[in-house]
């Protein structure tokens, strides 16, 4: 109403007869009715397409419960206390035709995205679904704290390349941890700050380096509390409710299919859906009409597309975990219920992109026998895709679905060598030895301890050789080497890596019960983890007895051997090429598009964590800054501007129903800044994600 004094002020006119306070309200009625529409998200195109071809729950009873023949149920998002934006995301918004700017200058815009006020044509519901948990049948999970508002038409003039990516025309959008659903179990359908930004940034993370995934628009938090264990040490506080605003062409994975599964073997537990198989036939023609319409066209057989459409799943998986493996990405918990459908990067929680090079890298603390680790992604990917196609049986006969799941393998093998040729910038020919180069390459970065991220990006660093050059060449490959050796761990970063977790007393004893129980020591352990445990203790007896410079010279020495097999492969680039320069160039261009010189290493991410829980959001929109162009050097935006000086462990949420893990305690420290592409710093090594 700042614009009603002025423009009373320049009339200056009250008409006979009429009182001020009918002058005044005539003024309000006017302007109001125009104001009521200025926000942007009242004007959102909802078409919620989800709810009219799928099953309802029939039921509005409050609380958690069982639900069956249905794939959503409505729900009334819990308004939060004095919800404000920590971020938004103009990029993700754009999607929905909204403006970033103006989005974050609404005074709605909280409320709506936080799921505190319902848009209009908005219809809020929570998706039923099942899944494996760590191998195991759980039954009914849900969406215990997401929320869907709708899906949003495709505005006009929207990127052809999205289209095709969104065959529907609408965006799905979410709201994550707007209050409890039929689905939230033991749990209160409430996220706090830490996994919010997390889940916000890492979103948007994936997407700018090219990696299929669900989007982040905006994460808002509120003075709404709700009581967390961060440590799970029996000492609980009070954090802050956030909630993190999601869209994606559909959020339905492979534990969407789960709910018409029989009684389990092992568990015993059985989908709430069971028995209603017209509902998989209905979900299935849903699945592929809006999201595969190709492969609906070119199949009027429907077995015929029914195996088209699991092929495709399929292949995009294999590229999604390839993708993955390429940048050192570890999600954390690939259960069923994680898996999309249409081969997206889906729901970040405990994640974490490498950084020192370890095949056994386990971001999730909670994993306990490395069932998720960075090596067993690519076959744990397969072992859900199974899992899938036994959910989709007899709408997709088993023998046929065994066909698509052999051809995994080669699928992923073509697109991580397709991949990694262009991180070494092998570009313009196909050895049969470039597996080996790859693979010496990964186990020399492993023997050093090198950083993941940055040995690739120095790669483009090392020269091609060049006729003339024998006489240079040691010199060429002492100075590679030494680049490369600046990113390998230190003595003491090797020491500490290499400790084992496992008490030598509680070791001991399960190599004895392993001989004289099995069956017991399966029930408690598995051989995996004692064998992780048994090469560490190896690897720290060698260390003990090695000094710092006796590492240095091993380490160079690797690189120098790994180096000279790299440049002989480059020289073979460069047979028949007039112009060397033009070769070099463009290898170096495809390698620095490839290599990112930034991702979220945890340490940023805790480090804006930290920021935002004191109040300053900044941290949190330079961190989205930094990551929305991940293969730039940035001027001016090489070091945060938050440097916390209290470090603590940092514990993501449990999943409703988990069972709580021993957290680790952490110490103080304080800190100088670190750049956003630097190794991380000493302290990271107490960050723990559950």
């Amino acid at each position: 109403m700042a614009y009603l004094g002025p423009r009373l002020g320049v009339s200056r006119l009250f008409l006979p007869r009429v009182t001020v306070f009918r002058v005044l309200c005539t003024v309000r009625m006017d302007e109001m009715g125009l104001a009521v529409g200025r926000s942007a998200l009242d004007r959102l195109d909802f078409d919620n397409v989800a709810l009219k071809k799928l099953p309802l729950d029939p039921s509005d009873e409050p609380g958690v419960r069982m639900v069956k023949g249905a794939c959503f149920s409505r729900v009334n998002p819990e308004p939060l206390s004095n919800p404000r934006f920590v971020a938004v995301s103009g990029e993700a918004l754009a999607l929905l035709g909204l403006a970033g700017e103006e989005v974050m200058n609404d005074p709605l815009g909280p409320e709506y995205l936080s799921g505190s006020k319902v848009m209009p044509g908005s219809e809020p519901a929570a998706h039923c679904y099942c899944g494996h948990q760590f191998g195991q049948f759980a039954g009914q999970l849900g969406d215990g704290a997401a929320c869907y508002l709708g899906e949003v038409t495709v505005p006009p003039g929207q990127n052809p390349e999205l289209l095709r990516e969104n065959p529907s025309g609408r965006w799905e959008i979410q709201v994550k941890g707007a209050g409890l659903t039929p689905y939230s179990r033991k749990a209160d359908g409430r996220k706090v700050l830490r996994s919010s930004v997390r889940e916000f940034l890492c979103s948007e993370a994936m997407f700018f380096l090219g990696i299929p995934t669900t989007r982040a628009g905006s994460v808002v938090t509120s003075d709404s509390k709700v009581i967390r264990d961060i440590y799970y040490s029996g000492n609980p506080c009070y954090e802050k409710c956030s909630v993190v605003l999601r869209i994606a062409p559909t959020f339905l994975r492979f534990g969407s299919f789960e709910i018409f599964k029989p009684a389990d073997e092992f568990t015993g537990r059985q989908g709430p859906s069971y028995g209603r198989e017209e509902i998989r036939g209905q979900m299935l023609d849903y699945v592929i009409e809006m999201f595969y319409p190709e492969i609906q066209r070119g199949h009027p057989d429907r077995l015929e597309r029914n195996v088209a459409f699991f092929r495709e799943v399929m292949s995009r998986t294999a590229r999604l975990v390839a993708q993955w493996q390429c940048v050192g990405f570890c999600h954390g918990v690939l259960n069923t219920d994680n898996m999309s459908v249409l081969g997206l990067t889906l729901d970040y929680g405990p994640y974490g992109f490498m950084d020192r090079f370890d095949p056994d890298f386990i971001c999730n603390a909670s994993d306990n026998s490395g069932r998720y680790s960075y090596k067993a992604q690519p076959a744990i990917c397969r072992w859900n895709l199974v899992k899938l196609a036994e959910a989709l049986a007899p709408e997709l006969p088993p023998d046929r679905a065994k066909a698509v799941t052999d051809e995994y393998l080669d699928h992923f093998n073509r697109f991580y060598l397709e991949n990694m040729r262009k991180k070494l910038g092998l570009l313009r020919k196909e050895e049969p030895e470039d597996e080996i180069l790859i693979t010496e390459l990964l186990r020399t970065m492993h023997d050093t301890g090198a950083d993941f991220t940055n040995t690739f990006r120095n790669l483009a660093q090392i020269s091609c050789p060049s006729e003339g050059e024998t006489e240079r060449d040691e010199e060429i490959v002492k100075k590679a080497s030494e680049l490369l050796l600046e990113q390998c761990a230190s003595l003491e970063e090797l020491k500490s890596a290499n400790t084992p977790t496992m008490d030598p007393r509680e070791l001991s004893m399960l190599l004895s019960m392993a001989q004289s129980n099995p069956a017991l020591f399966e029930m408690i352990s598995d051989r995996a983890t004692i064998a992780r445990q048994l090469d560490r203790m190896s690897k720290l007896k060698v260390l003990l007895e090695t000094s710092q410079d006796e590492l240095r010279a091993r380490q160079a020495q690797e690189w120098i051997s790994w180096i000279a097999l790299y440049r002989k492969r480059l020289a073979r680039e460069l047979e028949g090429q007039s112009d060397i320069q033009v070769v070099q160039e463009e290898r170096a261009r495809v390698m620095d598009g490839t290599n990112p010189r930034v991702v979220l290493r945890n340490y940023i991410a805790q480090n804006a964590i930290e920021a935002a829980e004191n109040g300053d959001f900044s941290e949190v929109q330079r961190v989205l800054k930094v990551l929305e162009k991940p293969f730039s050097s940035q001027p001016g935006l090489e070091l945060p501007t938050w440097v916390g000086s209290h470090r603590r462990t940092e514990q993501g949420e449990r999943d409703e129903g988990e069972e709580p893990q021993q957290g680790t305690s952490s110490s103080s420290t304080d800190m100088s800044p670190v750049p956003y592409d630097s190794k991380p710093p000493a302290w990271a090594r107490q960050i723990c994600v559950t």
